[in-house]
């Protein structure tokens, strides 16, 4: 069985606008946002907007602004270095250049966690492609900050994505969404500031989604955003979003694909996440190499999979515009997951991976639906 794949238009409304969008506002006005003297766009890594749905008695705050006007899409794949490098540069990622967890580096011949891999042959400031939102917004007189954790700062990642911006650090939800108030109370001009909040994805990478720890952290977060929210000067306009949703997998569903011989033959690397493979041929390999995996993916995974050559990704928009320099970074064939399933490689050593609970990457609405709130200057 196959399924039909899903188009994406890359001119639809999703994490790449929602930057520009804010340093319009701050600028020359007329765009999507009212005019607002200061913009900060607060990220939660993970929460979905099923999930803020799904756990709506825990966020009487946000839950009440979700709505059909009030959501957007994430970059493919729905992962956080493909998403936020959207939010920060403007672009799909067949420009950015950061198209999966983890990407084949052509010239060393091997694949690199784009989190966490960076090293002298994947240099940040040149792997990433673009200029930055921040870059811009800097160019045009606005102060740009950034406000992480302190572990982030000097991070490969940070300097792909993050660069053109001051670099804050929030021990806390609560300190960093307070270190965005004290730059909008007490800077001249107009400030563009983002707010970075990894807990929630963290805890449901551990414990799931739905787990009381992850709704804990939700019920914080809300209460934390609702007091912020409160006390922010009437000139700042800002919005919460996120990268992401996630999706809970148990052990059992866990499919280990190497199992199926003709599903690895001819593969030289595996990279992408368990959501949304990537397959990497020799780098010789040509159209009828990859239309040949496909098939034998097709044939064994086809009811639960969307699985696209190299070509059919492109062809259907799931990469935006594709550069040259971009392309051999894409898998020769993807498999992205439809069903509650994820795919593992069981022949490395190290499994500790399979140990993660909530997962994402893949095109279902749970994983690239994310919420868009306004608040403020912003809120509708």
């Amino acid at each position: 069985m196959t399924t039909m794949l899903p188009t994406v238009d890359p001119e639809s409304r999703s994490l790449a606008g929602v930057l520009p969008d804010c340093l319009a506002s701050l600028t020359v006005g007329g765009g999507s946002l009212p005019r607002a003297d200061h913009a900060v766009v607060v990220l939660v890594d993970g929460l979905g907007a099923a999930n803020l749905r799904g756990a709506a008695a825990h966020a009487r705050f946000l839950a009440p602004r979700l709505g059909p006007r009030s959501t957007t899409t994430s970059a493919f794949p729905s992962t956080t270095a493909a998403g936020i490098a959207t939010l920060t540069t403007g672009a799909l990622p067949g420009r950015h250049g950061l198209v999966s967890y983890r990407a084949r580096d052509l010239a060393g011949d091997r694949v690199v966690n784009q989190l966490s891999g960076w090293d002298a042959g994947m240099v940040p400031e040149t792997w990433q492609r673009l200029p930055t939102v921040f870059e811009r917004a800097r160019a045009e007189g606005v102060t740009t900050t950034v406000i992480g954790q302190e572990r982030y700062r000097n991070s490969g990642f940070t300097r792909a994505v993050l660069r053109g911006a001051d670099y804050r650090a929030g021990r806390s939800m609560a300190d960093r969404l307070d270190a965005a108030r004290e730059i909008v109370s007490t800077t001249a001009g107009p400030t563009l500031s983002y707010v970075y909040v990894p807990e929630l994805d963290q805890a449901a990478h551990e414990y799931g989604w739905e787990s009381g720890r992850w709704t804990a952290l939700l019920e914080e977060l809300d209460g934390d955003l609702k007091r912020w929210s409160s006390r922010l000067p009437a000139s700042t306009g800002a919005l919460i979003t996120a990268d992401h949703g996630v999706i809970d997998v148990a052990p059992h569903q866990h499919v280990l694909f190497d199992q199926v011989p003709e599903l690895v033959a001819g593969v030289r690397h595996i990279g992408g996440e368990p959501r949304c493979l990537h397959l990497y041929l020799d780098a010789a390999a040509g159209p009828a190499d990859r239309e040949r995996l496909a098939e034998a993916w097709r044939a064994e995974e086809g009811g639960r999979a969307w699985i696209a050559t190299r070509e059919q990704a492109i062809d259907h928009g799931w990469y935006g515009e594709v550069d040259p320099e971009v392309l051999p970074r894409i898998g020769d064939v993807i498999v992205a997951a439809r069903k509650r399933i994820a795919y593992y490689d069981s022949r490395p050593a190290d499994q500790s991976a399979r140990g993660m609970i909530g997962q994402h990457g893949s095109l279902t609405d749970d994983e690239r639906r994310i919420p868009l709130l306004g608040l403020g200057r912003y809120e509708p």
